[in-house]
């Protein structure tokens, strides 16, 4: 079996990573149409409400002296880099910039993974690294994204603790990803939903008043997205390194670019294809050097 794994994705597989971008990439025009009646912070909350319901069958307790670190990685991933990612989505102009913008979590946990954890990257990462960020800065001078910088700033700042999640997820232990997306659930919706009450006073009318579309976008954003979307990643990751998986994932991004041109007429300049590029380019070519080092080390046993 290890042997296998190391073919990298053909056949099924890569009809699975398609289906899995697909969703991802749908959730950004989804959610984009939900925000329009719905502020942020409770889409966010409404979604882990249903998120948490789903998947209360499915909950396994975390080891002993584990509790810290979940109810941790919980608030980096469910509440703080959930509830920026939509805000930045409910003020940007496009969908291209926050789609694009929220990869760079992958160049900023190679760096925090290094700082926390000790762990080395070849030079070549760290080029790839700067390739990354400074394709952020010439995606952030682009007409559409200096219409509204604060949309770009606040999804750097949830790429960064999406970033601090994931590297924190490393030393969580006997969870499965259906019961790290519960508890995320489960402890980030009462933050949001207590934020969204203080912060948003329209939030009791606007739920009031929602269409299908909001409501829509809602089961979307929790059963498409992370049930149907998270599920099939963790069923290939357990046939394949994540290293193989995560460079095919770099086209939800690129998809959801497009979605936004055809169905929103979303109107990308120059400046924000060639800044994405970049910032797609260099977290491609980190992945490729991980796939590289996945390669040479020693396979796993079989046992």
């Amino acid at each position: 079996m290890a042997e296998s794994r190391q073919h990298g994705l053909v056949g099924r597989d890569l009809a699975l990573v398609a289906l899995v971008c697909l969703a991802w990439a749908g959730n950004f025009i989804t959610s984009k149409l939900a925000l329009r009646e719905f502020p942020p912070l409770l889409f966010t909350g409404l979604r882990l409400v249903l998120l948490g319901a789903l998947m209360l069958p499915f909950l396994k307790k975390p080891a002993p002296g584990q509790w810290p670190r979940l109810a941790t990685v919980c608030i980096c991933n469910g509440v703080l880099h959930f509830g920026l990612s939509f805000w930045a989505l409910s003020l940007s102009k496009t969908i291209a910039s926050p789609a694009i913008v929220m990869q760079s979590y992958v160049p900023m946990a190679a760096l925090l993974a290094w700082w926390w954890l000790g762990e080395r990257f070849h030079w070549r990462t760290g080029a790839a690294i700067a390739l990354s960020f400074t394709g952020v800065l010439v995606l952030g001078f682009d007409p559409a994204v200096t219409h509204s910088p604060e949309a770009l700033l606040l999804m750097l700042v949830s790429a960064f603790f999406l970033a601090v999640g994931t590297v924190l997820m490393r030393g969580l232990k006997g969870l499965d990803l259906y019961s790290q997306q519960g508890w995320t659930a489960l402890i980030g919706m009462l933050p949001l939903l207590t934020a969204s009450a203080l912060i948003e006073p329209a939030a009791p009318a606007s739920i009031a008043h929602a269409t299908w579309v909001a409501w829509a976008g809602v089961a979307y954003a929790a059963v498409i997205a992370s049930l149907v979307g998270h599920g099939i990643y963790y069923l290939l990751l357990q046939r394949h390194p994540v290293a193989q998986v995560t460079p095919y994932l770099l086209s939800a991004p690129v998809l959801a670019t497009m979605l936004g041109i055809y169905f929103l007429h979303d109107q990308v300049g120059p400046r924000l294809w060639f800044g994405g590029a970049m910032v797609l380019g260099g977290v491609f070519a980190i992945a490729v050097r991980n796939l590289a080092v996945v390669r040479v080390a020693p396979p796993a046993s079989d046992i």
